[in-house]
């Protein structure tokens, strides 16, 4: 019966999806997210397809199970990582003060192909790795709902992978913005009913959530937190989805949609983590990633409830990440023409890329999306130094800052390995975590002051 409801609501969100998407597609709409007539979207819908893009489902899941096994602290610290909001919020404003179209254009002006390559090279693996991180959430899913079903979560990659390409490849990013309205409102209703039915519960108590320590103690994710605000600043440019929607309307609605998606957007990740700390509380064993342990303590109704706002968010990520790969692939890289074609091309090369990592089975994987934060570190002092101190950084000093970034995210990635973990001080992972994301800081930073000056006819603040 739950998989039957289950498959029945997803079902009418995909057909709505289908529904909404624009009935003509245009250049100018697909890349640029323009609506009939070339108008910009409006307020709200940047608020809610930058809200419905950066809650995907990987993300609930995280704040979730952070909960669960770091109580309240975990939560929080993945709720931090959202000040990308704010911070996103001040780079394109900078960018645009600086008349920049896009981070790739900024770096263009003063790096050359070079600072471009290294920048997208980093983009290409965060959107590849959207992909594949909410398409194994939908395996997990359809896997837990479907137990007796021994292809239930490779059947419903595919069939989502191939809907879900159906209507972005329409109507590229004018599609993602269409779509993301309607499945945010889809997504706020149906996960308010599971929170009410969460808060209204038997022995729910809002004091015993925020001082919860949870299963492992909350030590670990007061760690996290320092991590996360290490790398708030840097985390959002290296987002593709949300810088493209920085440049797609006036400043004014641009800043106003930032500043809505924040709180929306934080609200929404802590209440989530709620369903997490919750199960820790009652004393729930972990199981599928707290799918079957919700499983066993939630009504039907709730549980379908929780199933449904983690596919809905997995949808409307999959078709953002999708826009956003075609433009990279057209605009930036070049690789294909930008016509209607060229764009469709480059999102199955990355539905495909995506779906068959997911499909491949190494949850390793999911250390990928963790990573990439820690990736995108060369461009905190990059964007400290050239862009607000305004500041001409020498090309040397961006490589070393990249490869410093580089490295310590392959350094977390490969922490098992035994060479990196002689390297790495003994402790738990958010402890080598936050080890290197301060060696990266320090020599990013360190880089980029040794090879920084003034810009020529520049006076001295003295």
């Amino acid at each position: 019966m739950q998989a039957a409801l289950l498959i029945g609501l997803f079902g009418l969100v995909i057909l709505a999806s289908l529904a909404v998407a624009p009935r003509r597609a245009s250049v100018e709409g697909f890349y640029d997210g323009a609506g009939a007539g070339g108008r910009a979207p409006g307020l709200w819908t940047l608020v809610l397809s930058q809200v419905t893009t950066w809650i995907f489902a990987r993300s609930l899941m995280n704040a979730a199970i952070l909960g669960y096994f770091y109580g309240a602290a975990g939560t929080l610290a993945y709720a931090a990582y959202y000040g990308s909001f704010l911070s996103g919020g001040f780079i394109v404003a900078r960018l645009r003060g600086q008349d920049a179209r896009s981070v790739q254009d900024w770096l263009s002006a003063r790096f050359g192909g070079a600072g471009v390559t290294c920048y997208n090279v980093v983009i290409g693996l965060r959107l590849l790795s959207e992909v594949f991180a909410n398409l194994i959430v939908v395996g997990l899913i359809f896997t837990a709902v479907l137990p007796e079903m021994a292809s239930a979560g490779p059947l419903s990659i595919i069939i989502v992978a191939v809907l879900g390409l159906a209507y972005s490849a329409w109507g590229g990013l004018s599609a993602a913005l269409r779509t993301d309205v309607m499945q945010m409102l889809v997504f706020l209703v149906v996960f308010a009913v599971a929170l009410v039915a969460l808060i209204a519960s038997p022995g729910f108590s809002f004091g015993a959530i925020v001082t919860a320590q949870g299963t492992a103690g909350s030590y670990n994710g007061w760690v996290l937190l320092v991590v996360a605000f290490l790398q708030v600043f840097s985390y959002p440019a290296h987002d593709p989805v949300m810088m493209d929607r920085g440049f797609i309307a006036d400043e004014k609605t641009t800043n106003a949609s930032f500043l809505h998606a924040f709180w929306i957007s934080t609200l929404c990740i802590l209440a989530f983590g709620m369903f997490g700390i919750q199960a820790s509380l009652v004393g729930a064993e972990y199981e599928g990633e707290l799918i079957g342990t919700w499983a066993g303590m939630f009504p039907a109704w709730v549980f379908v409830a929780l199933l449904v706002s983690l596919l809905v968010s997995a949808l409307s990520t999959l078709d953002s990440a999708l826009a956003s790969a075609a433009r990279l692939t057209v605009e930036e890289l070049r690789l294909l023409p930008r016509t209607l074609n060229g764009g469709r091309i480059a999102m199955v090369a990355f539905m495909v890329g995506g779906a068959a990592l997911t499909l491949w089975g190494n949850k390793a994987l999911f250390d990928a999306v963790a990573v990439s934060g820690t990736a995108s570190m060369f461009l905190t002092p990059v964007l400290i130094v050239g862009l607000v101190m305004n500041r001409v950084i020498a090309l040397w000093a961006y490589i070393v800052a990249f490869a410093a970034a580089m490295l310590g995210a392959a350094a977390y990635f490969l922490r098992g390995n035994e060479l990196v973990a002689a390297i790495l001080p003994d402790g738990h992972k958010y402890e080598q975590l936050l080890a290197i994301c301060v060696v990266v800081l320090v020599v990013g930073f360190a880089a980029v002051l040794a090879g920084a000056r003034r810009p020529s006819g520049v006076a001295s603040d003295a």
